[in-house]
């Protein structure tokens, strides 16, 4: 049986990948009874939202295709920006809040129980305290981002590593959107390239697994595209490409898992506190001092 993987240790950039996923794989079931027991309305509730929205465009393009009237284009153009698609804006964000949440309040349990996996109910527990939080600090977060990057694009990139850590602070460490907002900064200050480097290659390597996951659709939907033409896509093809879609959405634990291990990462490099913790073990009976090597 494999060792359980230590979070508070220094790590280089190729370490942080292959712990990603021998962090997935080693907690696998807990993780997977985690995402859908506290991220599974929210991909439903999404999934049927975003179908009834596609179905709904599919009738309109279809409808004005076949030479139904409008004013300059101008009644379309609000006929697509409906109830429905501001319902699947809203659940998507409320989606990726809870699969940030669940998968870092899982982590935070994981590491104080001494690097084993948590129940759903003692996630749930923290889950419901840091949701709205985060939640809420999402918009501000966003603001910042697209203001950003209106900015001729590089303060987006400089700033982009920071905000990617600001929820692990928040959760992790219990922090308000001030401190968490300062602290992500303060942890980059000698480590953004490394740092950034690592966070790109780790989405990178979660929308390639998500592409490929969504083959199936993206095939389906342009052999229908082909085949029916002028018509349109049937529905049952928007129905199977949008629930296959949404199911793929499980690859977002990746990135959340990556970016967690940087941040302990930069906090082992400014703290020490994983190192600390095992100095103070010394001399105890119990304590494996040397189960995780590192170089300081």
């Amino acid at each position: 049986m494999s060792e359980k993987l230590e979070f508070r240790k220094l790590r280089e950039f190729g370490e942080i990948i292959n712990d990603m996923f021998q962090f997935l794989k080693q907690n696998f079931k807990p993780l997977m009874k985690t995402y859908i027991y506290l991220c599974g309305f929210f991909v439903l509730g999404g999934m049927i939202a975003a179908i009834m929205y596609q179905l709904g465009v599919q009738k309109v393009a279809f409808g004005y295709g076949n030479g139904q009237s409008t004013v300059y284009g101008i009644q379309k153009f609000y006929d697509l920006f409906t109830f429905n698609y501001f319902l699947v804006i809203i659940l998507s964000m409320l989606n990726y809040t809870a699969i940030t949440v669940s998968i870092l309040c899982f982590i935070a349990l994981y590491v104080q129980k001494g690097n084993q996996a948590p129940t759903v109910e003692e996630v749930w527990a923290y889950f419901k305290y840091y949701f709205l939080r985060v939640f809420a600090s999402g918009f501000a977060v966003l603001i910042f981002l697209v203001i950003c990057f209106l900015f001729c694009f590089i303060p987006f990139v400089y700033v982009f590593p920071a905000m990617s850590i600001f929820y692990s602070v928040m959760v992790l460490e219990n922090g308000s959107f001030e401190y968490s907002f300062s602290r992500a900064f303060k942890l980059l200050k000698d480590q953004w390239w490394a740092t950034a480097g690592a966070i790109f290659v780790i989405w990178i390597i979660s929308y390639a697994c998500m592409s490929i996951a969504s083959m199936p659709a993206i095939i389906l939907t342009l052999v229908s595209g082909f085949t029916k033409g002028s018509g349109g896509f049937s529905s049952l093809v928007i129905i199977v490409s949008t629930v296959i879609q949404y199911v793929c959405q499980v690859f977002m634990i990746l990135p959340v898992i990556g970016v967690t291990l940087c941040y302990f990462n930069l906090v082992e490099r400014m703290d020490n506190t994983g190192l600390m913790e095992r100095i103070n073990k010394l001399g105890k009976p119990e304590a494996d001092v040397n189960a995780t090597p590192e170089d300081y």
